[in-house]
């Protein structure tokens, strides 16, 4: 354990460094560098001696880094995107009386739009669930939903003015 408490006193500016210069967030980088530790110190006895302790620590933190980035990723595609300065139409339909005009304006969409929309917005399943439902891949789940939602708020659009 005393050899541990040394490894990282020793390389934890290094590894932490290393991990800011990939992150260039400290924030970001401070976790990195406190899982890169956590995972080092338990998997000690997988250290083959091939490398210096200092480039198994840092390989350890780009992997880290790089799980970090691929769950970010995830967590960003499962949101949908929204302008800023579009009608939110989700929002509109918790009120009933608009959510009868929604649903005829809905109505009256081509399909896959009108479907997808209403399988994301009142079956609230996933892109990548509505793509398995069409065969379809996600990215086209996204872009069918992303252009439903944008004719409906051109149409609500149109109506205001």
């Amino acid at each position: 354990m005393a050899d541990l408490r040394r490894i990282y006193d020793q390389y934890f500016q290094e590894v932490y460094c290393f991990a800011l210069s990939l992150s260039r967030n400290q924030q970001i980088a401070e976790e990195i560098t406190q899982e890169t530790f956590f995972k080092a110190l338990k998997n000690i006895n997988q250290f083959r001696g091939e490398c210096s302790i200092k480039v198994w620590l840092c390989q350890i933190a780009k992997n880290n880094y790089f799980t970090y980035l691929q769950k970010q990723k995830k967590l960003q595609t499962e949101e949908p995107l929204a302008k800023t300065n579009d009608i939110d139409i989700e929002k509109k339909l918790i009120n009933k009386a608009e959510s009868l005009h929604i649903h005829k304006l809905l109505h009256d969409l081509d399909d896959p739009y009108k479907e997808v929309f209403m399988l994301r917005v009142f079956g609230e399943l996933s892109f990548n669930h509505i793509s398995q439902v069409f065969g379809k891949t996600e990215s086209w789940a996204r872009v069918t939903f992303h252009r439903a939602r944008n004719k409906l708020q051109d149409l609500l659009k149109e109506e205001e003015n």
